[in-house]
């Protein structure tokens, strides 16, 4: 199963007050990850959305553990897999290390999106093409 690992330099910008990194910083981390795994996986964005009229791969769940603080300085781990392939969905998981300690979990749901000019919102779910899933393998 295809996984890989992102290292972040935490920034001040990324913390609260005392110095840590603010939750919903963790988030953002987590989206760069997903995308980078994309990369390693040989699907750069800009080709993906041209390529199958991506719209994106946006989130429908996402819950997170958080075990110990990341700091302003710190340079942390992150690494990613997808877990688990619906016909339409995928669920990514992340773990979060500061030095060799996990600091953080989270879990994503995320679903191939195109657009369509005939659906309610412009958007809809469309099965996540084979050769996709057969790369993280």
């Amino acid at each position: 199963m295809l996984s890989n690992r992102k290292e972040i330099h935490v920034e001040w910008g990324d913390c609260d007050p005392a110095g840590i990194v603010y939750y919903p910083r963790f988030f953002e981390y987590f989206d760069a990850c997903t995308n980078a795994l994309f990369e390693k996986a040989g699907f750069r964005k800009a080709e993906m959305l041209k390529k199958y009229g991506l719209l994106g791969i946006p989130m429908i769940d996402t819950r997170a553990q958080f075990f110990a603080p990341a700091r302003f300085g710190d340079t942390v781990a992150i690494e990613t897999r997808i877990v688990e392939w619906g016909r339409s969905s995928f669920q990514v998981d992340h773990k979060l290390y500061d030095k060799e300690v996990l600091a953080a979990e989270s879990s994503e749901k995320r679903v191939w999106t195109v657009r369509d000019q005939h659906a309610e919102h412009g958007m809809r779910s469309e099965p996540i093409p084979e050769e996709v899933k057969v790369r993280f393998k």
